[in-house]
């Protein structure tokens, strides 16, 4: 019965993972083609512009990610199961992947509305650190080894990446800085419609993408683990054999 339980919840998967990719690559694409050939150029800013809806879905994103890997470590640390270890594996790198975008598309941003690329702001400075945490995690788990207590370490760390986010967000109504509030504040705004609907578009489908990420690495990485389990079990076997001969 478990094994026919199993079976069937593996094609079920299977079967909603399809339609899953599908949709995400269809707003991902119609993104693109709102922003670049629907919304107007910024009078501003010009094309540099749209960055803006690609940045901030992904910073949107890593938080997604970042999420999923506080979930999954706080429940690891409480249960220790190879799911759990795999959900936050996975939001640990999907994290790393949209915050790595969000550091590169900001400061092309900067460099046409400040000047530069980079300054020590609040909101950057802190963004790159929890980045760089999510970096640290993903580095302790692919050289470090399997076992119990790295996989306990790492979710030490993705709970501390997680409580960066709030200084995230709230860091420049805290402590100012250069950073623009476009969407709640009076950094300029959305004005025309076809820019908010790029914008909207952007943070619906990075949104699938990052789900559609998270569930692939953690199908991935449960794969992984029942075939280590898979080799554990059949070393056991090899050595009893031998004992008993």
């Amino acid at each position: 019965m478990t094994t026919l339980t199993r079976k069937s919840g593996k094609r079920w998967s299977d079967s909603l993972f399809v339609p899953l990719l599908a949709v995400t690559t269809l707003l991902l694409l119609a993104t693109i083609h709102w922003a670049f050939l629907k919304a107007p150029v910024e009078a501003r800013m010009g094309i540099v512009q749209k960055i803006f809806y690609f940045h901030v879905p992904s910073a949107y994103a890593m938080y997604i990610g970042a999420t999923a890997c506080f979930i999954g470590s706080v429940m690891y640390l409480l249960k220790p199961t190879d799911a759990r270890d795999a959900l936050g594996r996975a939001g640990a790198e999907v994290a790393i992947v949209f915050g790595a975008i969000v550091l590169i598309t900001g400061p092309l941003w900067a460099a046409k509305a400040w000047g530069y690329f980079w300054t020590w702001d609040p909101r950057l400075t802190t963004a790159m650190l929890s980045w760089l945490v999510y970096v640290a995690y993903s580095v302790l788990r692919g050289f470090s080894g399997d076992g119990p207590g790295e996989r306990k370490f790492a979710a030490a760390l993705g709970i501390l990446g997680a409580a960066n986010l709030p200084i995230i967000h709230y860091s420049v109504q805290k402590w100012g800085g250069q950073h623009p509030t476009v969407v709640t504040g009076k950094g300029g705004g959305l004005q025309h419609p076809d820019m908010k609907i790029a914008f909207w578009l952007g943070m619906i489908a990075f949104t699938f993408f990052a789900g559609t990420l998270l569930w692939t690495r953690v199908r991935l990485e449960l794969v992984k683990s029942r075939l280590a389990h898979a080799e554990e079990d059949a070393i056991d076997l090899g050595l009893d054999d031998r004992t008993e001969t």
